[in-house]
C-alpha cells in the first residue's frame, strides 16, 4: 500500500502540471528577443492595475524593492516612524529602515492582524505612517485604520504581499493608501518561476517616481530624471504572470473552497482556533493566501503530522518582529508572543485534493483525541 505524502507545497508541480504552456510562453518571449521592458510586460501592468482597480502598477524586482521603493518616492526623512504589526516578514520592517525611516512594531489582535488600539496607543511626534500587512490572504479592518490616520495626519501604505485579489468591503488590498506591495514569489497565489513583485500606486506624480527609481531613474519618457536602481520585473516573468492572471479568480475560488473544508471538519476541537471562514455576506473577501490556525501542544502536533507525511510551516521561522533584539527592537508585545506559540500553516495550495484535505483533518483529530 503507497503512503500518502502531503508536502506544505510543491514546487516542482508549479512547472510540471503546465510545463507544455510555460515552455510556448518562454518560445514566445525568448524568440522576439524582448527581455526586459518589453510588451509583455507593460501588457502585464495594465492588467494588474485594471484588475486590482487602481491606476498604475509597476513591476519590479521583488515585493521587498516594491516597499523600499515607493517609501522612496514618498521621502522619509531620518528618525520618520512608520508603524507595522509584527506578525510580518522582516522584509517589512527592512524597508522602511533602508528607505531612511524607523519601523515600529505593534500587536496584534484577535483577527491576528495588527491591533487598531496598539496603532494608537504607539503614535509620537515622529510618526508619519501606518504600514498594515495584509496578511494570509486578508484585508486588515481598514476603515478603523484609515479613521486613525485622518485624525493624526498620517499617509497609509500597504504590504499587500500575500493579498492579491483579497477585498475589504469591495474594494482590493493594496488600494487603501498611497501605495502597496505585491508579491509574485512562487509560492504566492499569483506566483512565478522566482523573484518578482510589484507596485500597485493611483496618484500620477508618484506612480513617475516609482517608475524612475525602479529603472535607473529613467521616466516613461526614457530621460533620466533622478538617481535611480535597478529593479526590473523582467518580460518572460511578465508573460507567464499575464497568463496565470486569466484564470486567478477560478484559483482563489478553489483555495475557499479548501478553507471551507477545513472549517467543516475542525470547527469541533477546541484546542483549535481557525481563521475565519468564506463567507459571502462578511466584510472580507479572504483568498487563504495562506492557512494559518492558532494550536494547543504546537510542536507536538507538528511532530505528529510529520510523522503521518504532512508537511507544515510555522510562519516567520516562529518570530515576529520585536523579537529580533539585535536589531534594535525592545517592544513587549503579549499578544504577537502567544500567537508565535501556539501558530501553525496546514497545506493551501492547488496540489492538494479534497481527500487530502479530509486525510489532514482525521490526522489532527486523532492527535486530540489519543
Amino acid at each position: 500500500m503507497m503512503t500518502r505524502k502531503i508536502p506544505f507545497f510543491e514546487y516542482p508541480r508549479l512547472w510540471t502540471d503546465s510545463k507544455q504552456e510555460y515552455i510556448s510562453i518562454f518560445d514566445h518571449v525568448a524568440s522576439s528577443g524582448g527581455f526586459i521592458l518589453q510588451k509583455d510586460l507593460a501588457d502585464f501592468e495594465t492588467e494588474l492595475a485594471k484588475y486590482t482597480g487602481v491606476n498604475y502598477s509597476v513591476g519590479v524586482g521583488n515585493a521587498t524593492d516594491a516597499m523600499e521603493i515607493f517609501l522612496e518616492a514618498i521621502g522619509l526623512n531620518k528618525g520618520d516612524e512608520i508603524i507595522i504589526s509584527s506578525h510580518t516578514m522582516l522584509a517589512t520592517a527592512s524597508a522602511i529602515k533602508f528607505a531612511g525611516g524607523v519601523p515600529v512594531p505593534v500587536d496584534i489582535g484577535e483577527d491576528n492582524l495588527i491591533c487598531t488600539d496598539s496603532i494608537e496607543n504607539s503614535i509620537t511626534s515622529n510618526t508619519i505612517g501606518i504600514m498594515p500587512t495584509q496578511l494570509n490572504g486578508r484585508v486588515c479592518d481598514m476603515d478603523k485604520i484609515i479613521k486613525i490616520a485622518q485624525k493624526n495626519n498620517l499617509f497609509i501604505v500597504e504590504d499587500a504581499a500575500q493579498a492579491l485579489g483579497a477585498k475589504f468591503k469591495g474594494r482590493h488590498a493594496g488600494t487603501f493608501g498611497l501605495a502597496s506591495c505585491i508579491s509574485f514569489f512562487p509560492a504566492k497565489v499569483l506566483g512565478c518561476f522566482g523573484d518578482a513583485g510589484g507596485v500597485l500606486v493611483n496618484d500620477k506624480n508618484l506612480y513617475h517616481k516609482i517608475f524612475q527609481l525602479h529603472d535607473h531613474g529613467r521616466d516613461t519618457d526614457g530621460e533620466i530624471k533622478r538617481w535611480g536602481r535597478n529593479s526590473r520585473l523582467d518580460n518572460i516573468q511578465a508573460a507567464i504572470l499575464r497568463h496565470k492572471l486569466k484564470t486567478y479568480d477560478k484559483v482563489i475560488e478553489r483555495r475557499r473552497a479548501i478553507a471551507q473544508m477545513y472549517q467543516d471538519l475542525l470547527n469541533d476541537l477546541d484546542e483549535i482556533q481557525l481563521p475565519p471562514p468564506p463567507n459571502k455576506n462578511s466584510d472580507h473577501f479572504d483568498v487563504y493566501q495562506n492557512y494559518e490556525i492558532t494550536v494547543d501542544k504546537r510542536d507536538e502536533l507538528k511532530n505528529y503530522l510529520s510523522e503521518k507525511n504532512i508537511g507544515t510551516l510555522i510562519q516567520w521561522g516562529g518570530k515576529g518582529i520585536h523579537h529580533f533584539r539585535n536589531l534594535g527592537f525592545t517592544q513587549v508585545l503579549p499578544n504577537t508572543d502567544t500567537f508565535f506559540k501556539r501558530c501553525i500553516m496546514l497545506p493551501m495550495n492547488l496540489f492538494i485534493s479534497n481527500d487530502d484535505v479530509d486525510y489532514i483533518c482525521k490526522s489532527i483529530k486523532e492527535f486530540y483525541r489519543k
